[in-house]
C-alpha cells in the first residue's frame, strides 16, 4: 500500500498547492474566499464524489503539513508513518461523523472560511430526517419541476444566511455563494441540484433505515414497528404520506444508489407502492410499513 501511495504521490505536480494560501510573513492561512475554498475543494477531490479520502486525504494532509515551508520538499519530508499518525488525529479531531475521510463541511471548520460562506456548512443544526429534508426541497422547488435551479438554489441560501446570521447578504455574495455551491455540488454539470446532490448540502441527521433492527430479522416487533412509524409519522395522524412518504422513499434510495434526481425517486415510490399499498391510497398504514421493513430486512442489497 505504501509503494501504491508513493507512485501516486510522484504523479501529482511537485508545488504545494496550499501554500499560495498562506501569508509569507506569518504562515498562516489567510481568509478564504467561497471561490478559493472551492478551488482548494476540487483539487484534493479528484474523483468529484463530494469527500476528500483515500490518497486525495494523503495528499491533502502532506501539503498541510509542509504548505508552511518557502519551497517544495518533495512528499519524502513526511514519511508513510508519521503520516498515518498525522491522519488518526487529523480525523479524529475534524471527522465528524466518524467515516474516515473529510466532508466539504468538515473541510470548511478546518480552514479560515469567510463567515457567511462558513454558515452554509455549520453541523450544529442538521436536518433531523428525511421528511425534514423533503418539506425543504417542496418549499424552494418553487416551480416542481423536481430540481433546485440556479435562482432557487440562490433563495434558498438567502434564506439559510438570514435565518442563521440574521444579516442581510449582498447581491454580489450571494451570486458568488451559488456559483461556488453549484460548482461543487452539481457532480453531473447540468447547473441545477438534483435529490442527491441537494442531500449532500443538506444532510440529514439519521437515515433511520440504517438501525440495526432492519438487519437480517426475520420479524419486527410491535415496539420497534412503533418506534419507525412514528419517526415517519410526523403529524401523528397514523398515515405516511406526502412529506413523510417521501422522506421514507429517499432513506430507501440512499441505501441502494448514491447519485438519483426526482424520477428515479418517483418510479421507485411507485414501485413501492405497488408491492405494498394494498387498499391503493398511495399511502403506508402501518401494517404496509411492516411488510417494507421485513422485506428490507431479508434483501441482499443493503
Amino acid at each position: 500500500m505504501a509503494t501504491t501511495g508513493n507512485e501516486h504521490q510522484r504523479h501529482r505536480k511537485k508545488e504545494n498547492f496550499l501554500r499560495q494560501f498562506r501569508d509569507e510573513q506569518s504562515k498562516e492561512f489567510k481568509q478564504l474566499t467561497a471561490n478559493q475554498f472551492m478551488e482548494i475543494w476540487s483539487h484534493y477531490d479528484l474523483d468529484c464524489n463530494g469527500f476528500i479520502e483515500g490518497h486525495e486525504l494523503d495528499d491533502l494532509l502532506r501539503e498541510l503539513a509542509t504548505s508552511v515551508n518557502l519551497s517544495d520538499t518533495g512528499p519524502d519530508l513526511i514519511s508513510d508513518s508519521v503520516l498515518r499518525e498525522l491522519k488518526e488525529c487529523f480525523l479524529e479531531a475534524y471527522d465528524v461523523n466518524s467515516d474516515g475521510r473529510i466532508e466539504i463541511g468538515e473541510l470548511a471548520e478546518i480552514l479560515p472560511t469567510e463567515e457567511n460562506f462558513l454558515l452554509l456548512f455549520r453541523k450544529d443544526n442538521p436536518l433531523e430526517s428525511s421528511v425534514d429534508f423533503m418539506k425543504v426541497w417542496k418549499q424552494f422547488d418553487t416551480d416542481c419541476s423536481g430540481y433546485i435551479e440556479a435562482d432557487e438554489l440562490k433563495q434558498f441560501i438567502k434564506t439559510l444566511l438570514n435565518r442563521r446570521q440574521g444579516n442581510k447578504i449582498t447581491e454580489e455574495k450571494l451570486i458568488e455563494y451559488t456559483d461556488t455551491i453549484l460548482h461543487i455540488f452539481d457532480s453531473n454539470g447540468d447547473g441545477k441540484l438534483q435529490f442527491s446532490e441537494m442531500a449532500k448540502l443538506l444532510p440529514v441527521r439519521e437515515n433511520f433505515l440504517l438501525r440495526p433492527i432492519f438487519k437480517g430479522c426475520s420479524s419486527i416487533n410491535s415496539q420497534d414497528l412503533d418506534r419507525v412509524f412514528q419517526l415517519y409519522d410526523k403529524d401523528g395522524n397514523n398515515i405516511i404520506e406526502e412529506e413523510e412518504l417521501d422522506g421514507f422513499v429517499k432513506d430507501l434510495m440512499d441505501l441502494v444508489r448514491k447519485e438519483y434526481d426526482n424520477d428515479d425517486l418517483q418510479q421507485f415510490k411507485r414501485s413501492l407502492l405497488n408491492g405494498c399499498d394494498v387498499n391503493r391510497d398511495k399511502k403506508l398504514s402501518k401494517p404496509e410499513l411492516k411488510m417494507v421493513l421485513l422485506a428490507l430486512s431479508q434483501s441482499s442489497d443493503v
